[in-house]
C-alpha cells in the first residue's frame, strides 16, 4: 500500500513537466537596437509609431538616468562639453550632466504571426562619452540606481550595440536548444 502512494505521486508530480514538454513549442523574437533619432529607428524597424512612442519614453527617464555631475569640468571629463549642460530631475533636483544622445528600444514580437507586435516598445535612453561609447541606465525601467549628483558613470552599462541598425535575436522555448547538438566521438 505504502509504495503504491509513492509511485502515485511520484508520477503526479512529474505529469506537468511531461505535458510542457509536450506542448507546441513557440519562439520569442525580440527586436532591439540603439537608435540616434526617430527617422533613423523608422527606417532601421519599420515601424515609426514604436520608435515615436519609444523616444518619447526615453526622453522622460533621461534626466532622471543621466549621470549627475556638480560641475560642468567635471561632466566634460567623461562626456564632450557641449553635452553638458543643467538639467532638472522629476522630483526637482537640479544638477550637470550629458544630454540624451540616442534612445534604445527593445520589442518583442509574436512569433506565431509574421510581424505582429505582441507588446509594447521598452525604451532606455543613450548617452554618448568621450571616447565615442555608448551606455544606458542599468537598472531596470531605465532609472539609474547611483542617482546622487557626483555619482557620474555609476549606474549606466556599455552598450556594444551599433547605433542606427535593427538586431534581431530569435529566442525558443523549452528544447530548442538540444535539437542543435552534436555529438562527437563513438
Amino acid at each position: 500500500m505504502k509504495r503504491s502512494r509513492t509511485t502515485a505521486l511520484l508520477l503526479m508530480s512529474t505529469a506537468p513537466l511531461l505535458f510542457t514538454a509536450c506542448q507546441k513549442e513557440e519562439s520569442v523574437q525580440v527586436q532591439e537596437g540603439l537608435y540616434t533619432s526617430v527617422e533613423a529607428c523608422s527606417e532601421a524597424t519599420g515601424d515609426p509609431s514604436a520608435c515615436r512612442t519609444a523616444f518619447a519614453a526615453a526622453q522622460q527617464q533621461a534626466a532622471d538616468a543621466a549621470p549627475k555631475y556638480a560641475s560642468k569640468e567635471e561632466c566634460a571629463k567623461e562626456y564632450p562639453a557641449e553635452q553638458c549642460v543643467q538639467q532638472h530631475t522629476s522630483a526637482g533636483t537640479s544638477f550637470i550632466g550629458p544630454m540624451m544622445m540616442g534612445f534604445f528600444m527593445s520589442q518583442m514580437l509574436n512569433g506565431g504571426r509574421a510581424g505582429a507586435v505582441a507588446a509594447p516598445p521598452a525604451a532606455q535612453p543613450a548617452f554618448k562619452d568621450n571616447a565615442n561609447g555608448w551606455a544606458k541606465p542599468a537598472g531596470t525601467g531605465g532609472m539609474n540606481t547611483a542617482s546622487g549628483i557626483g555619482a557620474g558613470k555609476a549606474g549606466l552599462a556599455p552598450v556594444s550595440s551599433e547605433p542606427n541598425r535593427a538586431v534581431t535575436a530569435s529566442r525558443g522555448g523549452f528544447g530548442a536548444r538540444s535539437g542543435s547538438r552534436t555529438t562527437v566521438g563513438g
